[in-house]
């Protein structure tokens, strides 16, 4: 019985081959994937605190108001604003992990949304504005906006809540590489 030899082509030898070609793709499939990269935690917590002041001015409202004037009976008004902020607080943080940004060599991806998930790619040549934005509540918490504005007006896009540092780069990156395609800045 012949149990075959190193220089035969049949299934023995091809069984070698296929977990280099495997670990091959593999890995020319992670090169391909662009790097995400998340938002800063100072969105989540300026986005918490809003929530909180805004709903719990809002139980004060609906809750103890009428809980002191019209009896304790009407107090438990307030479990409605204050179900809404709990579960406000875990849909906040969802929805924040749920965005991500990747620069690729032709185009911006931009990733977001929780039970609906959206994917917005803008391409550098197409860019005609970049905007960094920060407002009040923004620069309290040392954030700042991009928003990228191009000629249709369904495709302008942004990422909040940056470290301004961070925007101001992506700007700048932005703005170059747009220049570069010379199509739209």
């Amino acid at each position: 019985m012949d149990t075959g030899s190193p220089d035969d082509t049949g299934a023995a030898g091809a069984t070698g081959a296929e977990p280099e070609a495997v670990r091959e793709a593999v890995r020319e499939a992670v090169r391909d994937e662009p790097e995400w990269t998340g938002l800063p935690p100072g969105l989540l917590r300026m986005r918490r605190l809003l929530l909180v002041v805004w709903l719990g001015l809002l139980t004060v409202a609906t809750g103890v108001l009428p809980g002191l004037f019209l009896g304790p009976f009407w107090a438990a008004l307030a479990l409605l604003p204050l179900t809404l902020m709990t579960w406000g607080w875990v849909m906040l943080e969802r929805n924040w992990r749920s965005w991500r940004y990747a620069e690729r060599a032709d185009d911006l991806l931009i990733s977001r949304g929780v039970l609906w998930r959206e994917q917005t790619v803008v391409p550098y040549g197409r860019m005609q504005l970049v905007e960094v934005t920060s407002g009040p509540v923004e620069r309290h918490f040392g954030l700042a906006s991009v928003q990228l504005h191009t000629a249709a007006a369904a495709t302008d896009a942004a990422i909040p809540g940056l470290d301004p540092a961070e925007a101001e780069r992506l700007r700048d990156r932005l703005t170059e590489l747009g220049e570069a395609r010379s199509a739209g800045l």
